[in-house]
């Protein structure tokens, strides 16, 4: 049977990574697809990239992080967190490369029953009208997308696909009615978590370290 194992924000924890294939025991017909945040806070960021690059069973959305490293290179912002700084030198000597993988990232990946995203979807918006800002920044209906404060997008969500997200870090995977979040806080101490679609199962391998503080009220972490 061939498998897809969906896995939460990987941030550059590369080591919990390989430990998540080898707990699933990741084979040669299985495929693996990541929420988006590949990189940024961890300190492995490059292995991680190298992994998505050249393995075709490996494949990604776009996260906030990976857009905001790709921004920062296309001259679209000159502005970066000290996090961000940490990965453009980490990454620096094979910029072009990197560059060229994160640009090609979709802000969605279709599985049929299921669609992965990195933050969120607008509830009573067809898919192909979603902003790349609700994509990737998405956790509440507020105002101010990016806020922990108020209503979660997911509690709201109704759609036919089952949405799987990150994003929003957690102790435990978030349960909203259709949707399933994956960030269990690997960067922050925690876990690394991945749901396999196709045996509704849910697996976590403990942070080999503490990477990363998260902030309570950080528009982006």
């Amino acid at each position: 049977m061939t498998r897809t194992i969906v896995v939460g924000d990987i941030h550059g924890c590369y080591e919990e990574l390989i430990s998540l294939l080898e707990k699933v025991s990741f084979a040669a017909n299985d495929r693996l697809v990541a929420v988006g945040d590949l990189i940024v806070k961890g300190r492995r960021n490059k292995e991680v990239l190298d992994l998505f690059i050249r393995d075709l069973r490996f494949s990604s959305v776009m996260g906030n992080h990976d857009l905001a490293i790709l921004n920062f290179w296309l001259g679209r912002t000159s502005s970066l967190k000290e996090s961000q700084k940490r990965v453009c030198v980490e990454l620096g000597p094979e910029k072009q490369e990197y560059e060229s993988y994160l640009a090609s990232l979709p802000f969605m990946i279709d599985l049929g029953t299921h669609a992965v995203v990195h933050a969120g979807i607008r509830p009573g918006i067809e898919f192909s009208e979603q902003s790349a800002g609700d994509l990737t920044e998405l956790r509440t209906l507020g105002l101010d997308r990016t806020s922990r404060e108020g209503l979660p997008w997911y509690d709201v969500y109704e759609g036919e696909k089952i949405i799987l997200f990150g994003h929003w870090p957690s102790a435990k995977p978030r349960l909203g009615k259709r949707a399933i979040g994956l960030d269990t806080g690997c960067v922050y101490g925690n876990n690394l978590s991945a749901y396999i679609i196709e045996t509704d199962e849910f697996v976590e391998v403990p942070a080999k370290d503490v990477y990363d503080r998260p902030r309570a009220r950080s528009k982006s972490s």
